[in-house]
């Protein structure tokens, strides 16, 4: 199938699936986004909670991201504590966070030295067709764009927090990074979006994130067989088409 350049799903090789986005439909979370890519569903919850600043960093926030993947998306997974998988997602999340500056932690600060605003980030897989870490990358993008924070103030008497829910404001988005997964097969040939079956089968897989700018935000290579530089430099060139795919489909 590889040689006619066709997929079991009827793609070619550098075909996306169809992606869709359903943002805010969590009412009891601060910001929510569900993305499908193809089968594969996640849904991004996010939750605002006060605390103290890093005593090395008291003019900074938290943002902290947590993905599960739970038996009911596939059977691969078991019940318990998270899985390899999803702890090497999490990792992933949290390095596209950093790398990308998508929020500064800077603008999570309420007083300096006294409050921060703490952002739970938490995924929830409920259909796992492969390609994880696209899906949660958009999901959290989408989610972070929907969050709405209250007006926080310190009372100077009692220094204890003030807040206005009737004043809210949005997140301070400073990058949009989009992540584009590929699966390598006998170190020559490339396709993007694997499914679960694809990724089984290939030798190895490979996420690129890029931002608006064209700049590299992260590269995610979990061993498996090697790239060369010119394949490297492919699947850039394809993550920086998938940005402005994604892009116009968001509506950013």
């Amino acid at each position: 199938m590889l040689i006619e350049n066709c997929r079991p799903d009827g793609r070619e090789l550098g075909e996306f699936r169809t992606t869709t986005v359903n943002i805010g439909s969590i009412t009891t979370a601060d910001g929510s986004a569900l993305v499908k890519l193809g089968n594969t569903t996640v849904i991004c919850g996010i939750k605002a909670e006060f605390a103290e600043p890093p005593a090395e960093s008291t003019n900074k926030g938290y943002i902290v991201p947590n993905v599960d993947l739970p038996p009911l998306c596939s059977s691969r997974f078991r019940p318990g504590p998270p899985g390899e998988e999803a702890q090497a997602a999490s990792q992933f999340i949290a390095d596209v966070i950093e790398n990308s500056e998508i929020i500064m932690k800077e603008d999570l600060c309420i007083a300096n030295g006294k409050l921060a605003w703490v952002l739970y980030c938490d995924f929830i897989c409920l259909d796992y067709d492969g390609n994880i870490l696209d899906a949660c990358t958009f999901a959290l993008l989408a989610a972070l764009k929907n969050v709405q924070l209250p007006k926080v103030t310190i009372n100077e008497e009692t220094g204890l927090a003030e807040v206005d829910l009737k004043q809210t404001n949005p997140l301070n988005i400073r990058k949009h990074p989009v992540a584009t997964s590929f699966a390598i097969f006998d170190d020559t040939i490339l396709i993007v979006d694997p499914t679960a079956e694809e990724e089984d089968l290939a030798t190895g897989t490979v996420t690129i994130v890029m931002d608006e700018e064209g700049k590299l935000c992260s590269v995610h290579k979990p061993g498996g067989s090697g790239l060369t530089a010119a394949k490297l430099q492919d699947c850039i060139t394809r993550a920086v088409t998938r940005h402005k795919e994604v892009k116009n489909a968001a509506e950013w």
